[in-house]
């Protein structure tokens, strides 16, 4: 009911006031709800008690649901001219994401994990919807196909092991009493494969790059930012209430995950497209997240939030960025791209701020978030040591590279010869998002 009163009150403006008021409408509701969200955040209040079984929130999940509402706010501000250049419907671009907000608010807050199921594969559709209706290429649709028959189809086993435990526990809540032993290797194959894909880990990624490079700027931002810290929820969530079990697959899952990790971070620099180039980092983080959850301390499910958190941030003012970059230089290829020092001094401190937290630069968020999965990941083992040690370099070295090529050397002669606007949307995006990542950074620093 309050999803429809909440819609139901966007169609009227648009009825009534039209598209800019139900615009800049969406955008500052987003505001005062990530104002509000923090408060109960920082409050430690619960509604678990308050809404029984229907929705358990926690400071875990109103981490997420603050991300959530911060990124798709911004997704929207960020895409004021792209909507209107392509000629589609802006209402319902805008309608989309909203959407799609609702959706993803309720599946960090829903209690039951077949109600988390369902939105967690409603959520392809509309996100479906953003890439296929305002992309930029011909080939967003095999991104579209590659993203749908991967989720949907590793989604299947956790589908058949939630028809299980509603056969054999009688209900599907968090918390319901764990398998027997003899089915603990099938259910961490179940669990994890729909998690993995959204994740998503080395091996299952191959749906992401496309996705990214064919989706337009809000879709790119809500996808990095939230979607996938859906893969990252559900492994925590699940295995907290399961119990994490001691197996083969296990541990077999750990190092693809890390492993994929390193050799993510290695494929980075083979990339000529910026957006692809973030994308593949993404995974390389991500594969941290999954280390974290595969470690079982509560410091290591700590550490998944903060770098969701820190990640979620980061990722969209990357994409964000490529984007403007496209826009000035009509290509993303990183051997077009130079000079944008000269070209575009604005853009190329929001790069150099956005690199420079992407590679856990102090005091950031993705700096603490790095130590506390490094730890707990050689908790688990001081094998993966190693790996954990290559992708934190490789992790400031593919930064470092994006900015030199990027931001120096001489610009193109086409870009030359054009008048450079600078919109005043650039910088409250950035600061926003830069903002966000520094308070929280030295929020932490002063609690520990």
């Amino acid at each position: 009911m309050f999803s429809l009163f909440i819609v139901g009150g966007f169609v009227g403006m648009v009825c009534f006031w039209g598209l800019s008021v139900f615009w800049w409408g969406f955008v500052w509701t987003c505001v005062v709800m990530f104002l509000v969200s923090l408060e109960l955040w920082f409050s430690s209040l619960s509604l678990a008690s308050c809404w029984g079984e229907l929705l358990v929130v926690d400071n875990f999940s109103f981490g997420l649901v603050s991300l959530t509402v911060l990124v798709s706010g911004l997704s929207v501000l960020a895409s004021v001219r792209d909507v209107e250049k392509s000629g589609n419907s802006g209402v319902m671009f805008v309608f989309s994401v909203l959407v799609l907000t609702l959706v993803l608010v309720f599946c960090f807050s829903v209690g039951s994990l077949f109600n988390f199921y369902v939105l967690f594969e409603f959520s392809l559709i509309p996100i479906l919807l953003i890439i296929l209706g305002w992309g930029y290429q011909p080939e967003r649709l095999q991104a579209g196909k590659y993203m749908m028959l991967y989720t949907v189809s590793a989604s299947l086993p956790l589908l058949v092991l939630i028809l299980l435990v509603l056969s054999s526990e009688g209900s599907v809540f968090w918390g319901f009493s764990h398998f027997k032993v003899e089915w603990s290797w099938l259910v961490a194959v179940c669990a994890s494969l729909a998690f993995l894909v959204k994740l998503p880990i080395y091996g299952f990624h191959l749906w992401l790059p496309k996705a990214h490079v064919e989706a337009p700027v809000a879709g790119s931002m809500i996808l990095a930012g939230v979607l996938l810290k859906l893969g990252g929820y559900g492994l925590v969530r699940f295995f907290y209430s399961l119990g994490l079990c001691s197996s083969l697959v296990v541990s077999a899952i750990f190092c693809l995950g890390l492993g994929g990790g390193v050799v993510a971070s290695m494929v980075c620099f083979a990339q000529n497209d910026v957006k692809a180039l973030v994308a593949y980092s993404s995974v390389g983080h991500m594969s941290l997240v999954l280390g974290g959850v595969y470690s079982n301390t509560d410091w290591g499910w700590l550490g998944c939030l903060v770098m969701m958190l820190a990640h979620g941030l980061c990722s969209s003012g990357m994409f964000f960025l490529a984007s403007e970059t496209y826009k000035t230089y009509s290509t993303r290829s990183l051997y077009l791209i130079k000079g944008g020092l000269v070209v575009i001094p604005g853009v190329a401190l929001c790069w150099f701020l956005m690199c420079a937290i992407n590679m856990a630069a102090p005091p950031s968020l993705n700096l603490w978030g790095e130590l506390m999965l490094g730890i707990s990941v050689l908790s688990y083992s001081s094998v993966f040591a190693f790996f954990t040690g290559v992708m934190t370099f490789l992790s400031g070295l593919y930064s470092w590279y994006v900015y030199s090529v990027t931001q120096h050397g001489q610009c193109p002669v086409w870009v030359r010869s054009g008048v450079m606007v600078e919109e005043f949307v650039n910088y409250v995006v950035c600061f926003v998002l830069v903002l966000g990542l520094g308070v929280s950074g030295v929020s932490l620093m002063a609690l520990s």
